[in-house]
């Protein structure tokens, strides 16, 4: 079983013997995590956390047949980390790329990662994570707005695309958000693609639908990215 612990929520993959992922859950709240692990009862687990102390993520998971693999810098991965703080390197954007060299192992891929913040990482068919940007995600644009400003509002993200122009102030900053976001992601794989001329874009992360279909680039959406990625990293570590 691989999980992905955030601040808030979990996303869990449960994987066969095989390496077939077999079920996902992408909203746990921590006790429904400890409840679902409990009727699982997987023989091996490999966790990637946010937030969260180690020892007493540990002690959550001790009913475990076995220690759970508790990804961090120091943990065997297959990948070398061309990065100058590989300490400070999210185990998120670790597995997501591993993830990515596993669906494309004859592709250079850049990982684009639509979460609490965005990430756009790149990875080459020699296992080399070359890095990347992070910038701010979507709940981050519009409580910045809100925060920073006098009387401007809390506005939610929309389920589906407003018009360009907006005709409310409400509307106005969800299309600045959105559309910004949009142009945002085709001018950096324009940038990318500079230095970097053959890749496949791999897009991944909570807001990664509300974006699949409005890009112009050929993308391959891969919600399971991060999940994949954790599930091979246990494996690399048996």
């Amino acid at each position: 079983m691989a999980i992905d612990l955030g601040n808030t929520y979990a996303k869990t993959g449960l994987f066969t013997a095989d390496g077939h992922l077999e079920e996902t859950h992408w909203n746990f709240t921590i006790p429904e995590l400890l409840e679902y692990v409990r009727e699982r009862n997987p023989v091996r687990v490999v966790l990637s956390s946010t937030g969260h102390a180690e020892d007493k993520i540990r002690s959550w998971f001790a009913f475990l047949p076995s220690p759970i693999l508790w990804l961090t810098p120091q943990t065997p991965v297959p990948l070398i980390k061309r990065y100058d703080t590989p300490h400070t390197l999210g185990a998120d954007r670790v597995a997501a790329a591993i993830g990515a060299r596993h669906l494309f192992p004859d592709r250079n891929a850049v990982v684009i990662d639509m979460g609490t913040c965005i990430t756009y990482d790149y990875v080459d068919t020699e296992n080399n994570f070359h890095g990347g940007l992070i910038s701010p995600g979507l709940r981050m644009r519009f409580k910045a707005m809100h925060s920073f400003t006098q009387r401007l509002p809390l506005v939610e993200v929309p389920e589906t695309f407003p018009p360009l122009v907006g005709k409310s102030t409400i509307h106005a900053m969800q299309s600045g958000v959105l559309y910004g976001l949009i142009a945002e992601v085709q001018g950096l794989i324009e940038q990318y693609r500079s230095i970097y001329p053959d890749f496949q874009v791999i897009l991944c992360g909570g807001d990664a639908p509300l974006f699949e279909s409005r890009l112009k680039e050929p993308i391959f959406a891969a919600p399971e990215l991060v999940l994949l990625g954790l599930y091979r990293i246990l494996n690399y570590n048996v």
